[in-house]
């Protein structure tokens, strides 16, 4: 099966590119499932009823978060009633929403989804990523043999020891939350796809999503800048990991960027 991984979802722009997209490479392409990183979704930041609305009819199976999962206030009740977004594992246990789900696709195949957190150069206080994700693992193997983990960090080192420690016992690991797409993608010997960022999915002649004139006036002058959202031509960036169904293992991944 075909499972397509999509980046960090900036604004308006990002969720047309979901429409442009998705349904093409079910429909050609054979992709069977799709994930994407939300938190961005809803004006650069948060994921309100709206824009989880327009990402679900786009064709998003489900959607991952990280830190700004809090940004809009509605994540919480998309949670609860939804089923299909989940927030960061190393989270406290006391916020509301889970770590990781198991959906099934159109064909029945169950695949398990884990969200994290990295805690090098990020501004939250979390748990172990480490941790949270043995914890989320051993959940999920009781139901089904796909697990694919979004890891919401900054730091490269973080993100590749993440994918060396859940090496053979996870299909595929990716990183989300800087913006910009790697070009490392590659499937260990074990079966486990990897890609250290994915990269936006978004507003393309920007900085990170921003615009990049405001960007540009904050690191010139050092003062504080209201950040806003770009306009113009997007971007779609995403990964399609090529999965097993009966072991879980990945035996392709195919990296995409696409720039209007």
């Amino acid at each position: 099966m075909k499972i397509m991984c999509i980046g960090d979802v900036v604004s308006r722009t990002g969720r047309e590119m979901l429409f442009r997209y998705i349904d093409d490479y079910r429909q050609n392409h054979g992709v069977d499932f799709v994930i994407a990183n939300g938190e961005n979704a809803t004006h650069g930041r948060g994921l309100a009823y709206p824009a989880y609305n327009e990402i679900t009819r786009a064709g998003v199976d489900a959607l991952t978060l990280g830190n700004h999962a809090w940004g809009a206030k509605d994540v919480v009740q998309i949670m609860e009633r939804k089923g299909n977004v989940i927030r960061p594992a190393n989270f406290s246990s006391r916020c509301p929403g889970p770590g990781s789900l198991v959906m099934r696709t159109k064909s029945g195949a169950r695949v398990g989804i884990i969200n994290l957190i990295g805690r090098t150069f990020m501004p939250q206080q979390v748990d172990s990523p480490f941790d949270a994700a043995d914890r989320e693992i051993e959940k999920l193997k009781e139901r089904t043999n796909i697990i694919i983990v979004d890891f919401h960090a900054e730091a490269t080192s973080e993100k590749l020891a993440m994918f060396h420690y859940l090496d053979s016992r996870v299909s595929a690991v990716y990183g989300t939350h800087t913006h910009v797409q790697t070009a490392d993608e590659t499937v260990s010997a074990s079966g486990t796809g990897y890609i250290t960022d994915i990269g936006m999915t978004g507003p393309g002649d920007s900085v990170l999503g921003m615009d990049k004139t405001i960007i540009t006036n904050r690191f010139l002058t050092e003062l504080p800048q209201k950040f806003e959202v770009a306009v113009g031509n997007g971007q779609f960036c995403a990964c399609i990991f090529e999965v097993d169904e009966e072991t879980g293992k990945c035996a392709g991944v195919e990296r995409l960027f696409l720039k209007e």
